[in-house]
């Protein structure tokens, strides 16, 4: 009998529900995307309960055709740092979930950096001091909500990540794993576990933090309700350590970059911490049969969002998929630069205050050139990352596996191989964050046997290899430097 395990991969802009069989071979697939909201400059919202109605109904959609006692499992993979904080008697949220993409707290950053709280909140967790993550979110929000942090102190208030949300919805249990909880900068990488001295610098009650499991275990069973039988929930992982095992990168060294809404490139760094002095990020890949893995990875905020910017921004395309036709109309950007510094930068700058810029423009440019600038803003900031974490790892990498949306784009594809000098290789199933996570849904059941079984089943569907002179890329890199140069400290700190 054919089985199943269902995967709900819970992003930025929409929500997903994926069906694979034994082979790791896509059965059934099923998408919505629900509204960003944006009440001030520099804010990012969601609705928690938006984000629920979408994914429960895209995964009985995808259910619909199937019976359901042949999905042996679920894993929930999900956009990360993104903070909501409900009640727990409800479930009702207390207030919109606050995105990794809000940058409202930047200023308290700020103040925590010349307080000289930088040091010991990256010792232990591996971070940069950014807005970015889900600790000053989660303060903001006590802060803001009256009554809030009484009622959490009471044990009346849940906080969570994305994945714990759909755990609660799911199943009832309160839980995040290793992975997302070492995005929240609350949590001791070293000590796995929520580390009491940040917890007292934002004053969090660590009465509403969940419970820390592995990435690949059992932690509930979906109310019968949901969808007529019982699920066990067996994974969770955070949208990048889910695809970077969905990728079989599982030996030290291997690389993968997703190109999603944001731009993620991890690097499998073994069995400990590595400490970047290139102002990467030391995060928890995944814990799997008691083992903790660790990753370096590097974050760009505006990847495949820079897209839709040109889509519902400007109006120069209809969809985003439009943007290869158009961008391949010239045979290059015409000297334009576009920095998508619309919500700061991320890796290796760490600039909250950088603001999006197009450089470069001339009377001959028009709107195909700042299409193919927006397309290779996302491998230039790719080409950062990948030197950044060359240096970090002293040992040079082979080969970029890459995965996503926007990997689909073969021209940005063919760019970001020549800029990076390495092959960059697209598998066969690109959908490898929702692979990732039943992936390990499917290990905590036996529906797969081991690591190297899953790891047999990645297949390469098209291998990108440089074509680019070295003098060129040089130049390009150099002119790329100068752009960005120029979008950062935009903003003036208050």
């Amino acid at each position: 009998m054919t089985q199943y395990i269902l995967a709900l991969d819970q992003g930025t802009t929409s929500s997903r529900a994926i069906l694979f069989d034994h082979e790791g071979k896509i059965a059934g697939c099923a998408a919505q995307e629900f509204p960003q909201h944006f009440p001030q400059p520099g804010w990012v919202e969601h609705d928690p309960n938006e984000i629920w109605n979408s994914q429960i109904t895209v995964a009985r959609k995808v259910l619909q055709d199937f019976d359901i006692k042949k999905v042996r499992a679920i894993g929930i993979t999900n956009q990360r740092e993104t903070t909501v904080v409900w009640d727990r008697k409800t479930g009702e949220p207390i207030a919109p979930a606050i995105v990794w993409q809000d940058r409202r707290t930047a200023d308290y950053c700020e103040e925590l950096r010349a307080a000289g709280k930088a040091k010991m909140i990256c010792d232990a967790t591996g971070l940069e001091l950014d807005a970015y993550f889900s600790a000053t979110k989660l303060k903001w929000i006590l802060d803001h909500v009256p009554g809030a942090r009484e009622r959490a102190r009471k044990g009346a208030l849940c906080f969570g990540t994305i994945d714990s949300w759909l755990a609660w919805k799911l199943c009832g249990v309160h839980v995040t794993d290793v992975s997302n909880a070492s995005r929240t900068m609350l949590f001791n990488i070293h000590l796995m576990r929520w580390d009491s001295d940040l917890l007292q610098l934002f004053d969090i009650p660590e009465e509403m933090l969940p419970q820390v499991v592995s990435s690949s275990e059992e932690v509930g069973s979906t109310r019968e309700a949901l969808f007529g039988h019982a699920i066990p929930v067996a994974g969770i992982a955070g949208d990048q350590q889910a695809a970077t095992f969905g990728q079989a990168c599982h030996q030290p060294g291997m690389v993968k970059n997703t190109y999603g809404t944001g731009c993620f490139m991890l690097m499998h760094a073994g069995r400990h911490p590595r400490t970047s002095h290139n102002r990467l990020l030391s995060t928890v890949g995944w814990r799997v049969d008691g083992a903790t893995e660790y990753m370096l990875e590097g974050s760009v905020f505006m990847g495949g969002a820079t897209v839709q910017w040109l889509r519902d921004g400007l109006g120069i395309i209809q969809q985003s998929s439009d943007v290869e036709a158009l961008a391949n109309s010239v045979p290059d950007s015409g000297g334009v630069f576009l920095v998508p510094a619309f919500v700061g930068l991320g890796a290796p700058h760490w600039d909250p205050y950088a603001r999006g810029t197009i450089v470069g423009l001339t009377r001959g440019s028009n709107k195909a050139h700042i299409a193919r600038a927006a397309v290779e803003s996302i491998a230039y900031q790719s080409a950062e990352l990948l030197a950044a974490m060359q240096k970090d790892a002293a040992m040079p990498v082979t080969e970029v596996r890459a995965d996503g949306g926007a990997a689909r784009n073969d021209m940005l594809m063919q760019f970001q191989s020549d800029l990076l000098g390495v092959p960059v290789l697209r598998p066969k199933v690109t959908e490898t964050t929702a692979l990732g996570a039943a992936y390990l849904a499917g290990l905590a059941v036996g529906f797969w046997e081991s690591q190297e079984e899953v790891a047999t089943q990645w297949a390469c569907e098209r291998r990108f290899t440089p074509s680019m002179g070295d003098d060129q890329r040089a130049e390009l890199l150099a002119k790329w430097n100068r752009a960005t140069e120029r979008a950062k400290a935009w903003e003036t700190p208050l």
